[in-house]
């Protein structure tokens, strides 16, 4: 298994420094990362620090808590696009979700999704799974499927609870297989990113990206 190609190789904290920026890339660029996933203002450098390679930029909208204006989330993705972004992964509004107003998380997203598509950009919709029921996560899977969405994101990373096999499990038997499913939020060894991608994740979000694929080529202890 090429595990590289399945990771974003991400880099999120508030205080990002230049230095780091470029060392994400130059990861990405060494081991063949599908992706860097980093902050909206960075997106412009790390373009330019990727060209050349088949690297995609990806950066956030409405990150980690979702619950901005979906104006303000539009307003963020014009600037991604402006910026040059390839892939938006979008926070969803979970306060709408948790008080059961479905049909504004379908707007919202209705919304989102269109101009990002026509924009000709991917979008991951992320859905929190660590703060949700199963009834929740079925109910996202059939409203963004219908919406066409390219990725649903298990999470941000930012919650009290990541990804579990169990709920990739969960999404990718409730989408069809043109949705993709990327898992992220606490991937932090070969065994359990493999047990993700086994379960159905076509994408990978990570930080110990290297740590990850350096253990992915040692060979298997001979029993």
């Amino acid at each position: 298994m090429n595990i590289a190609s399945y990771i974003d190789h991400t880099f999120l904290k508030p205080a990002t420094l230049y230095n780091e920026l470029k060392k994400v890339c130059e990861e990405a660029i060494q081991y063949g990362f599908a992706a860097v996933c980093i902050p909206p203002s960075l997106v412009k450098q790390a373009k330019k620090m990727v060209a050349g390679s088949s690297v995609k930029v990806a950066t956030v909208i409405g990150f980690p808590f979702g619950y901005s204006a979906i104006k303000a989330k539009l307003a963020e993705i014009d600037q991604a696009v402006t910026d040059e972004a390839d892939e938006l992964d979008t926070v969803i509004n979970l306060i709408a979700l948790k008080n059961g107003d479905w049909s504004f998380l379908e707007k919202e997203m209705g919304e989102i999704t269109q101009k990002i598509h026509a924009n000709n950009k991917l979008i991951k919709v992320i859905i929190e799974t660590g703060l949700l029921t199963e009834e929740e996560i079925i109910r996202c899977c059939k409203i963004y499927a219908k919406l066409q969405v390219d990725f649903i994101k298990t999470s941000t990373g930012y919650s009290e609870k990541g990804v579990s096999v169990a709920s990739v499990q969960l999404i990718r038997k409730h989408l069809p297989e043109s949705v993709r499913i990327k898992a992220s939020g606490g991937i932090r060894n070969y065994e359990f990113a493999k047990l993700l991608i086994e379960a159905g994740a076509d994408r990978l979000g990570c930080s110990a990206s290297v740590e990850i694929l350096t253990e992915s080529r040692v060979p298997a202890k001979q029993v």
